[in-house]
Parts: structure tokens; sequence; C-alpha cells
């Protein structure tokens, strides 16, 4: 406040400001209001918090309101992550770090961690992290891992890990203090640079009525038939948080070699999702084979692995196809597999999309044609019936909204954006024109004391 009123006072010695400086000072205004109300969409912009490695890092949009945590060397002094937020990390190699969790007796919890190498990283096909929950006497609830793969990409992998309250697993019950373990898995030849880590919580309710413990003993395992018609433009986002929205169709975009591309599907309760991934033939003289170049993988509301699909490319037209999955069932959680155990709740699904770094050594830097086509079977039907809410909210519904923006391929969160952005643009209206309104009255001032 005293910068400002000096300011004013030395103003008021130079006599009435002349209209070119008026005008700057309005821009000025303007652009500092934008700034402060654009969101931001990549790593870089978000800003790296002190438990990250460089921006530099990747493209990968973390979410907005990501909190940095540290993880710990051990139990004793790990960080309490809370259901319902989301947290920004950092894993070393050759660490092993530890998160708390506080968990009722009653609630299923989720967490799902996603680790984002330098993009300029060197890695192995066995290079991954494993992510575990255990009880304060090391009884593992959950032991999970994902890896890079053969194309040894450097690209945003997840893992998750669940404490559940299930008759059936007598392991991990009550009341109490768990510990979430993540650590890095592969060989010694991997770049020894921190990875950036995402990190989010989430509590499933009980049911009101318990019912049966079984999976269903059958499903609808045909391969579904790939949804055709014109491609809608959607160009997938860069991150979870940033998924666009897509429904039933077939959907458009441009992707680049080492690219990931995320997308949310919403997906009701008795419905049956697919994907089928297509990359277009290469411009140019290109020539040889990628591995693995193009990566496909459907994962449930909690971030969870249900299904993946991999394809090499030699410069001509490929697919990759997500094998059947079931329909979402409350029961498909008692299922051993992994593409039926993840159909357990309503929700949005990701499909989340990959080109290998290494295309571009074969075919160029592109960027290539990507077309996505999603289908959406069955009717949705009423849930299982939770005693409570989970934590986010609405994490294992659908709503309204959900479809719409689903039907215009993500334009509906992209409204969004635009209303508030428009909001911003109101309130710096407001603020540009109480600002010319003091320059005036205090203009007018001195020109009559002069």
């Amino acid at each position: 406040m005293g910068r400002r009123t000096a300011w004013w006072r030395a103003r008021a010695w130079r006599g009435r400001p002349s209209a070119r400086a008026r005008v700057a000072a309005v821009g000025a205004v303007l652009c500092t209001a934008a700034a402060a109300s654009w969101p931001t969409a990549t790593a870089a912009a978000a800003g790296t918090p002190s438990t990250g490695v460089s921006s530099a890092a990747s493209s990968y949009a973390f979410a907005e309101n990501a909190q940095p945590v540290d993880g710990a060397k051990g139990a004793t002094d790990a960080s309490l992550l809370e259901a319902g937020k989301t947290y920004r990390s950092s894993l070393p190699k050759d660490a092993k770090l530890y998160y708390s969790l506080h968990l009722d007796a009653a609630s299923n919890a989720y967490v799902s961690v996603t680790a984002i190498p330098r993009a300029d990283a060197t890695l192995s096909i066995t290079d991954g992290i494993r992510v575990s929950v255990q009880d304060v006497d090391n009884h593992s609830c959950s032991n999970e891992r994902a890896r890079f793969g053969a194309a040894k990409s450097p690209h945003p992998i997840t893992a998750w890990g669940a404490r559940t309250t299930s008759p059936a697993d007598p392991v991990c019950q009550g009341t109490g203090t768990y510990y979430v373990v993540v650590e890095r898995t592969g060989t010694a030849d991997s770049s020894p640079a921190a990875w950036d880590l995402e990190i989010t919580a989430t509590t499933e309710p009980r049911l009101k009525q318990a019912g049966s413990t079984s999976p269903p003993k059958a499903w609808n395992s045909a391969s579904p038939t790939p949804v055709s018609g014109a491609a809608k433009h959607s160009q997938g986002g860069a991150g979870f948080s940033r998924a666009a929205t897509v429904g039933q169709g077939v959907w458009s975009a441009d992707i680049t070699p080492g690219q990931t591309l995320f997308y949310k599907v919403p997906v009701g309760w008795g419905q049956q999702p697919s994907a089928t991934a297509e990359l277009g033939s290469a411009n140019g003289d290109g020539h040889g084979y990628a591995i693995d170049a193009l990566a496909l993988t459907l994962y449930n509301p909690v971030r969870a692995d249900v299904e993946d699909a991999n394809v090499g490319y030699d410069g001509k037209q490929k697919s990759a196809s997500l094998a059947t999955v079931p329909a979402v069932d409350y029961t498909n959680r008692y299922a051993i597999p992994d593409h039926v155990n993840g159909m357990r709740f309503a929700g949005s699904y990701y499909l989340v999309v990959h080109l290998a770094a290494g295309v571009a050594d074969k075919f160029g830097d592109g960027p290539f044609r990507l077309r996505l086509r999603v289908g959406v079977e069955g009717t949705p039907q009423d849930g299982p019936g939770y005693e409570g809410q989970s934590v986010p909210g609405n994490v294992f519904e659908i709503t309204a909204q959900d479809r719409q923006a689903a039907a215009e391929g993500g334009t509906a969160d992209a409204h969004a954006t635009m209303k508030a952005v428009a909001a911003a643009g109101i309130g710096t209206g407001t603020v540009v024109l109480a600002v010319l309104g003091v320059w005036t009255v205090a203009a007018r001032r001195r020109a009559r004391a002069w």
C-alpha cells in the first residue's frame, strides 16, 4: 500500500499523464490480470515444488491444486496423504519412499502414483515403479507395478495401491495408520535423475446392504465391433487432470513422438467400454521398425490399470485395440484378472495414448495423425447403493454434464474454461474502470490546482 501511495505522489509532481501513458498502464493491468486468471497447461507453467525435479523434465500437466509432499525414507517419518487431494513428489533412483494414510474400518481406499521421468531419460525394458500398501505390522494389503516396456520411451506410467475391507480379504482391516510404499524398479543402466510423481488418494464408502462376494460367472467377452463414422477432432490432454472428455464415436488428434494424450470416458454401471487407437501412415522417406510404438491403456476412475495394447510401427497405418473388458459391476472386484477386477465401479475411465519417442528416429518428428475409436455399450443402470459419499465426491457417478462433454468431445470442458476466463475478464474490466476513474479524478484536481 505504501509503494502505491508513493507512486501516486510522484505522478502528482509531473502533472497530468499523457494519453499514451494511460493506455500503457491499462494494457499492463489487463496483461497482469489475464496472466493471473489463465489456467496453466504444463508442468513448467504450473511450477515445480521444492520436492520436484526440473520443470524441463516433461510436458506432463500436473493437477493445478497438487500439493508438494516429501516421501520419507522410513515409515515413522511418512507424510500424511489425505483422501480427495492430489500431491506432487519426487522419486530418486534406488530410493524407497514412504507416505502414510489414516483410514477408517469401513471405507475402501485407493492410491495412484504416476511416475514421470525426464523426456531425455535413458530407460531399460524392466524400469518402472512398484506401489504397495502396508499396515503397521508390515502386512501387505496390495502390491502393483508398472513398467515403461520394450520401447523404453520416457512417458507417464501409473501404478496403484489399495486397502479394501472385503470379508474375503482378512488382511489390512480396521481403523488406523497404513503406509504407501513407492520404489523404482529396473536395472542400473537407467538415467540417475529423479522422476516426478503425481499421487492421488480416493476412498469408496461401503454399501448400505452387503451383497455377493463372488464375481459374475459370465459376461459378454465377444470382441466389440469397432465404432465407425466421421471423426471429430479432440486433441486430448497432457495429464489425468486435463484429460479431454469423449464418448462413443471416432475422435482425431495429432500426436508427436514422445507425446502422451489423455482422454476420459464416462462409463455408467452396467456399461462396457471399448477402444481402438489408429496411427496413420508416415510422410517422407523414413524406413525401419519401431517396437511397441503405439501404446493404448485403459485406467479406471481411481487410475488403476485395467487393460493395455501395444503395436509396432513400420511407417504404414497400424492399430492397437484393447482386449474386451466386462461391463461395470461392483462384484467384478472379487475376480482375479486385472481386466475384470478393475471394472469395479462407474465413473470416468481414462484412455491414455503414447507414441514412442523412437518413432522420430525412423520416421521423423511428425506430427502423426491419430484416430481413437471409442465404444460404450449398454444402458446405464442403478448403482449398488453406497452408504455415504466417496472422497473426493461423485468419483463413482456420471453426471449430465459428463455426458454432454462426452458427446461434444471435450468442448464442454473448453466452455467451462472460457466461462472462467470471461468471469476473470469482467473482474479485470471492473479493475481497469476503477483505476481510470481514480486517475481521471486525480488529474482534474491537479489541473485545477495548476
